[in-house]
């Protein structure tokens, strides 16, 4: 016959002091790999961040007064090109009277401008449907069917506001941060 031990009042069982030690070893060891995993896992996250030469170009400078009314410059931004188009009033009276929700990507000028800054439309060179680049910003060039840009590698037309009129793109040019430091110098990033 078997015989069950009992241990006295204030005495530890053997086997529970066992499972003490296993239970902090356990502890030890996954914490161990958690901090591991994080010195393999920063470094490749650290790697995505941009490089010095991008951080370089993340903000530019331009100066905007010799841009006249219906003209528009074409510049580089973070690697991509820029618009900084000077509207007329004209221009300007054009994009108000277009109802924002008959839009695709429903934004009205306001929207797209700096207060007391109407006049100054800032996009992005980039259409919105496969990342070419519009026409529209020189002299000259085809600006479409609303008088704004015009991509055509696949026929996209944008009004004067640099919205969405007509064609395959989804939305409309994008819009960086920027303002403007002095009347004539706007800070672009």
């Amino acid at each position: 016959m078997a015989t069950l031990e009992q241990t006295a009042p204030g005495e530890t069982d053997p086997s529970e002091e066992g499972v003490r030690r296993r239970d902090f070893i356990n502890i030890a060891a996954v914490s161990f790999a958690g901090v591991g995993a994080a010195a393999v896992v920063l470094p490749l996250i650290n790697q995505m961040n941009p490089s010095a030469d991008v951080l370089a170009l993340a903000s530019i400078e331009q100066d905007v007064a010799a841009i006249q009314p219906g003209q528009a410059i074409k510049t580089v931004f973070r690697k991509q090109p820029l618009f900084i188009r000077h509207l007329t009033p004209k221009e300007i009276a054009e994009a108000d009277a277009v109802p924002v929700d008959s839009l695709r990507d429903p934004q009205s000028l306001a929207d797209r401008t700096k207060e007391g800054k109407q006049q100054w439309l800032i996009t992005m060179g980039v259409c919105t449907h496969l990342g070419c680049v519009p026409l529209g910003a020189a002299e000259g060039e085809n600006r479409g069917e609303f008088g704004g840009y015009f991509c055509p590698c696949h026929g996209s037309h944008y009004d004067t506001a640099a919205r969405i009129r007509k064609g395959p793109a989804p939305k409309n040019l994008e819009v960086p941060e920027y303002e403007f430091t002095s009347d004539t110098l706007v800070r672009i990033g």
